[in-house]
């Protein structure tokens, strides 16, 4: 049987989250493979990949909170909000020039907490069935309604000028850092402040560094997926959640649907990992009433 388990893997640029996954499945010789959340292909960075039964698990990482690094180009416009788009708009360079860092800084803050955004229109969202980008792709003019979402760290990093000469001269380039949750969009961050201060702007480098508890620190690149350790369930679930260990008669219980009565003051959050006394994941729990009950079990011997 294939390795079960969760690999963290450092997405090239150029390359679709799917061909990532595509690439995985040949590595370990399964079908069963699976990713929480996607990277645009211009992305690069941390991609959280689900092998076999941990693949169960990718349901309580997509909501995690994620921290990117990226590029904001003040001054142009494009139609995707990045750099595989055209340009649709130039801005006075002198204006780009002028812009001061009180300015840029009442900009970023003002799309720092808790705010309202509206998603590009070529993303990935599902309208009436179909990927927004496939609408916009038909000719389809495509409107995303707002979502909230929180932005707890907008930082720039370095405001630098463009490149002197060639399609981006007489733009500007913010190097940032955001901490956001799940569904912010960084596109929609860029084109906002550039829409605020005036100039216009769009992505040119966008990278995931983490994803909950996971960092690109820890990821291996397509070369190394050969000779890669998947962290087992166990070890992952561990960092995802509280760990609650259960004994071996309250594991078969759990693996069989049964309650665990009584014992909610077990858990102090809303959900943990149940670990057996020999270190596998039995499953998740949640609290029901004043019983623990599985949300969530893993084969045996798969954990």
């Amino acid at each position: 049987m294939a390795t079960s388990g969760i690999l963290l893997v450092d997405k090239p640029g150029g390359m679709t989250s799917h061909d990532v996954v595509a690439r995985t499945r040949r590595a370990f010789g399964t079908r069963k493979v699976g990713h929480a959340g996607t990277l645009d292909p211009m992305a690069t960075g941390l991609l959280v990949i689900g092998i076999e039964a941990a693949t169960r698990l990718l349901t309580f990482v997509v909501g995690a909170d994620k921290t990117y690094r990226a590029t904001i180009r003040l001054g142009q416009s494009t139609g995707t909000d990045d750099a595989d788009g055209d340009i649709t708009a130039v801005a006075d360079p002198d204006r780009v020039a002028a812009l001061t860092a009180e300015q840029i800084h009442a900009g970023v803050s003002a799309l720092t907490g808790a705010i309202s955004q509206v998603p590009s229109a070529v993303s990935a969202i599902k309208v009436d069935g179909r990927r927004a980008y496939d609408r916009v792709r038909a000719g389809e003019e495509v409107v995303l309604a707002a979502r909230d979402v929180v932005v707890s760290r907008f930082d720039v990093l370095d405001d630098r000028p463009g490149p002197a000469t060639g399609a981006g001269a007489g733009t500007r380039d913010l190097d940032v850092i955001v901490d956001c949750s799940s569904g912010t969009y960084i596109r929609a961050l860029a084109r906002d402040l550039g829409a605020a201060l005036g100039v216009g702007a769009h992505l040119t480098a966008l990278r995931r560094t983490r994803v909950g508890p996971f960092d690109v620190v820890e990821a291996t690149g397509l070369e190394g997926l050969a000779d890669a350790r998947p962290l087992t369930a166990a070890e992952a679930a561990g960092r995802i959640l509280p760990v609650l260990p259960v004994t071996a008669p309250e594991a078969v219980d759990l693996r069989h649907g049964k309650r665990l009565v009584g014992q909610r003051g077990r858990l102090e959050g809303v959900r943990a990992a149940a670990i057996d006394p020999d270190g596998a994941l039995i499953g998740i729990v949640e609290r029901r009433g004043d019983d623990l009950k599985s949300a969530m079990n893993m084969p045996e011997g798969a954990s």
